[in-house]
């Protein structure tokens, strides 16, 4: 077993963790609500901060265990949310709303 000296930490902490702070501080990563239409026509909500790169996840079959029974088709929704804790309370607040609501809500972005 290979031994981790003090060159190797950093406060204490591995350097892989260290690097992931550093990035987040230095640059915020803004991060998005999504919704996926999937082919059963089922709506799915999520948050990312690469929404091509986690919808295509879902796709691979690699996302979330819902996406992977119902086969997303398209992303019909994108909402710039700041930081990941106020993107998981708009998720939140989006899962609640029945489908019509979240129907209509893409159809305002579409508008608007």
């Amino acid at each position: 077993m290979k031994r981790i000296t003090s060159q190797h930490i950093v406060r204490g902490r591995r350097p892989a963790a260290a690097a992931r702070r550093r990035k987040r501080k230095a640059g915020k990563v803004p991060w998005y609500l999504y919704i996926l239409e999937c082919g059963d026509g089922s709506l799915y909500t999520g948050i990312s901060n690469n929404v091509e790169k986690r919808f295509g996840r879902h796709c691979a079959g690699k996302g979330a265990k819902y996406t992977r029974a119902h086969q997303p088709v398209k992303i019909v929704y994108v909402e710039r949310c700041g930081g990941q804790g106020k993107a998981m309370q708009r998720e939140r607040e989006v899962k609640r709303f029945p489908k019509k609501k979240k129907l209509k809500l893409i159809a305002m972005k579409k508008c608007g």
